[in-house]
């Protein structure tokens, strides 16, 4: 089993408004050198398998057709070999 970490990320050409509005709140706190915010998303999954090559497949499945919009966004992952039987507990 693997457990998948993906990072995913508005394409540097691609406007982000959500970032531009932390931005501006952090600068109303008189935080003024915070420049360039960018907010992402940050998801962590398990992958039912043993095969590393079936898990980066099958998760990079999950993220073009589900977690990230292609167009605008990119995406890095980390598989991380689980070696426990008991995942349910976290």
């Amino acid at each position: 089993m693997f457990r998948a970490k993906v990072l995913i990320k508005r394409r540097a050409s691609i406007l982000d408004p959500q970032g531009k509005a932390v931005e501006i709140g952090a600068q109303h706190l008189g935080l003024t050198n915070i420049k360039n915010t960018r907010i992402g998303k940050y998801i962590e999954f398990d992958v039912d398998t043993n095969d590393k090559t079936e898990a980066e497949k099958e998760v990079n499945d999950y993220c073009e057709k589900l977690l990230a919009n292609p167009v605008m966004e990119d995406y890095e992952i980390t598989l991380e070999e689980v070696k426990w039987a008991n995942l349910n507990s976290e």
